[in-house]
């Protein structure tokens, strides 16, 4: 490894085994490591033997320890910014009635789009920082927020504003425009007029910096394919990238309609064809697994994970963390469940929370641990990185960084 020739790093952090991710497979192990930062970027990372002096001669901060270093995690799909709650709905699954019972009866988004309409922005920020909170506590560093339970113009802007003021943490943040999440219940069964006016909206919001990416619900009780397609050539001629909630609970072939358009994800993608699959290998579209919402929803249907294996589609895993299907504020437990339920291997459902979640938001300057990259690193209490995956809650985090500030 190579280390930075200035005689002044910010901190280095001794005696830890690394896990690294820079190699192709495998965990890329160091023991005995250091792993050093000075600003935002890494400028160390290797064993200490190799060091190019004494620690105290290089470095203002040294901390000597024992544990796991990993990147930071990164969380490429959340819906974090909301008002209010959907217990009650959870209850209604567990007596028989299906996600899209409760969608129809005018449940599900929409009762979201209502509480968070009904909170000012202020009000909005108070009860999304303990999630926020929460997930970082867990070892996340960079943070992806969607809007889409505003559903007008100005709540749609009060939800991005308030992900853009979640930063204040410390962390990454990355906005998704999720305006065509659902129907509000003004533009009921005008579900065109709708999509233009979200396609309105979007130049308006992107020129106040508060869109990185769009995305779309192409569902049956979403939005079909046409109008998916209509919203992404809007978002394709401000040069902004898109990505897709796809394929969850039937096949509408949204996942190769995000390929089409050199989408970052298909995210869900449980009933994604082989076709869909081609696609998005041809294109580097990333398939995001969300384990939260299929173990929630109680759902059967896998993703067809040997097929991504075989065309090597790479797999990231997210929270999902939203009120209805996915209340989940830990990515590690994320981790856990993809393992459980998709058979990941704990290698796999680790770079799928870095690695490959950094690509899934087109990010490439974090998710490893490399010199010149982010520094953005988790310190754990294990022995071992799988643990990450097997135990079931408890906080093994002992410090995680961002930018090479400590966060937790």
């Amino acid at each position: 490894m190579t280390a930075s020739t200035h005689p002044a790093w910010d901190g280095i952090v001794l005696g830890v085994s690394l896990a690294t991710l820079d190699s192709p497979q495998g965990y890329a192990e160091i023991h005995d490591g250091a792993l050093a930062w000075k600003g935002d970027l890494l400028t160390f990372v290797g064993a200490r033997k190799d060091l190019p002096d004494a620690p105290q001669r290089l470095a203002r901060e040294v901390i000597e320890t024992k544990g796991w270093i990993t990147p930071g995690l990164v969380d490429c799909h959340t819906h974090l910014v909301f008002a209010g709650d959907r217990a009650r709905e959870f209850e209604l699954r567990l007596q028989g009635a299906s996600y899209e019972d409760i969608a129809r009866a005018g449940g599900g988004i929409l009762s979201t789009v209502a509480a968070t309409r009904a909170a000012d922005e202020s009000e909005l920020l108070r009860q999304s920082l303990p999630r926020a909170h929460a997930l970082i506590t867990d070892g996340v560093t960079t943070l992806e927020i969607k809007s889409g339970y505003g559903l007008d113009f100005e709540n749609e802007r009060k939800m991005l504003r308030v992900a853009r003021r979640l930063d204040q943490l410390g962390i990454g943040v990355r906005t998704t425009y999720l305006a065509a999440h659902a129907l509000p219940p003004e533009y009921a069964g005008r579900s065109d007029d709708y999509i233009d006016a979200a396609i309105e909206w979007l130049p308006r919001l992107h020129h106040d910096a508060l869109v990185d990416a769009v995305d779309a619900f192409c569902e049956g009780i979403g939005f079909s394919p046409a109008q998916t397609r209509k919203l992404f050539e809007a978002a394709r001629s401000l040069g902004l990238p898109v990505k897709l909630h796809a394929d969850q609970l039937s096949d509408l072939g949204g996942a190769a309609l995000a390929a089409s358009f050199d989408g970052l994800s298909a995210d869900h993608v449980e009933h994604t064809s082989l076709d869909s699959v081609r696609a998005m290998a041809a294109h580097g579209t990333v398939a995001v697994l969300l384990p939260g919402a299929f173990h929630v929803l109680r759902e059967t249907r896998l993703p067809p994970l040997d097929a991504f294996r075989e065309h090597g589609v790479a797999m990231a895993v997210a929270t999902d963390c939203n009120p209805g299907t996915s209340p989940l504020q830990s990515l590690r437990q994320a981790m856990q469940l993809a393992c459980t339920h998709f058979r990941l291997t704990p290698e796999e459902a680790l770079r799928g929370a870095t690695v490959h979640a950094a690509r899934a938001l087109g990010l490439h300057d974090r998710g490893v641990l490399r010199v010149g990259t982010r520094a953005d690193f988790a310190l754990w209490n294990i022995h071992h990185p799988a643990e990450l995956c097997y135990w079931l809650g408890g906080r093994l985090a002992q410090a995680v960084y961002a930018g090479g500030h400590r966060v937790i």
